[in-house]
């Protein structure tokens, strides 16, 4: 909503400065038995107000990317959300390689954890200076008009639900099959893999490591490839092949003991998601006009990223101790399944979409 109101721009820098706060406050607060009971509070809060500010990075960075490209390449640079988003995995894995290399398992509980915050926390830094002298891609006109009130319209709920309701299901139907295979796929896919090889030193670490910067790597080939054949063939990629695949991932996996192997089928669950992960910002982008693009994207994300995508790990832990894998199985090819249907159905491929008729009303420095 206020990237609506005030420009990408501002949202942008205002979520990475709470994610700096934040990272930091956690990589420095005190133990429990310096300040009690008020440490595990803060830990509690912090984590709280970075999961809002990066629930809300979302909408504002796929509507930014979505309207800054130009049309021959917008695939392409949308593809770089997920560039840095898989980067955020990429350098968490290398820090865990490091931290272990170097510390005990006593040290990393001591103080070790709060490392990976502090990095995280300066990273921040580096990210605000850099959205503070981006361009804004909304024109200075336009925020001006609305900070006037003259479009009231401008990042409401309201009008979200009521003009733009069709848009938003759609939005929430295709993130839903893409957020549980996500999940699915970079987060339990690695979890399993780390438990195969747990008592082989790193050697799990480092499939999941090489694993994750093939899945950064990929990220832009795909958006490449939708702006010459479009964003659909992509999406239909991902729905067909995850209906086959989540079963093979997920069934022999767990069971495979060689390296080579494990990578493999880590690596090609990654070449199916990439149909997804590369271009579903961009897709969703262009569902909706710019005055409520970012309150649109971000809404549909987070509805179905939090009621599918982030319960993943959980559904799937529950279920493995029960051995009822295959239940799990089960739930995210039906939630592909669904995605697949809007794909196929409520999707084309249009010669003209709200991005390309809003071209004046965005403002991009050559």
């Amino acid at each position: 909503r206020f990237a609506d109101r005030r420009g990408r721009r501002a949202a942008l820098t205002v979520s990475v400065s709470l994610m700096a706060l934040c990272s930091m406050v956690i990589a420095l607060v005190p133990s429990q038995a310096t300040i009690g009971v008020a440490a595990p509070i803060v830990l509690v809060l912090a984590r709280l107000v970075q999961g809002f500010a990066t629930g809300g990075e979302y909408g504002t960075s796929a509507t930014y990317m979505s309207e800054a490209a130009t049309r021959e390449r917008r695939g392409f640079f949308s593809s770089f959300q997920y560039v840095t988003l898989v980067g955020g995995h990429v350098l968490a894995q290398f820090t865990l390689l490091v931290l272990d290399a170097l510390l005990t398992e006593d040290q990393l509980r001591d103080f070790g954890w709060r490392i990976g915050f502090a990095i995280g926390g300066v990273a921040a830094v580096v990210v605000f200076w850099l959205r503070r002298t981006m361009d804004e891609s909304l024109s200075e006109e336009v925020i001006e008009a609305t900070k006037a009130g003259e479009d009231k319209g401008a990042g409401s709920i309201r009008e979200l639900f009521t003009r733009y309701w069709k848009p938003s299901l759609l939005c929430f139907l295709i993130t839903m099959g893409g957020t549980v295979a996500f999940y699915t796929y970079s987060v339990n896919a690695p979890a399993i893999v780390k438990t195969a090889y747990k008592g082989e030193g790193m050697t799990g670490t480092w499939i999941n490591l090489i694993g994750l910067i093939f899945l950064m790597l990929l990220q832009p080939i795909g958006g490449m490839i939708s702006d010459k054949v479009g964003r659909k063939p992509l999406l239909l990629w991902f729905g067909f092949g995850g209906l086959v695949y989540t079963y093979v991932l997920i069934t022999y996996l767990p069971e495979t003991r060689s390296p080579v192997t494990s990578f493999v089928l880590v690596a090609v669950g990654y070449v199916i998601l990439t149909g997804y992960t590369s271009i579903n910002a961009l897709v969703k982008s262009e569902l909706f006009p710019a005055h409520v693009r970012a309150l649109g994207v971000g809404v549909g994300y987070a509805l179905a990223n939090s009621m599918f995508g982030g319960t993943a790990p959980l559904i799937y832990q529950a279920l493995r101790e029960r051995d009822q894998v295959p239940l799990f199985i089960g739930y995210v090819t039906v939630c592909i399944a669904v995605s697949l249907v809007v794909y196929l159905f409520f999707l084309r491929n249009k010669s003209e979409t709200y991005l390309d008729r809003e071209r004046g009303l965005a403002f991009v420095k050559a």
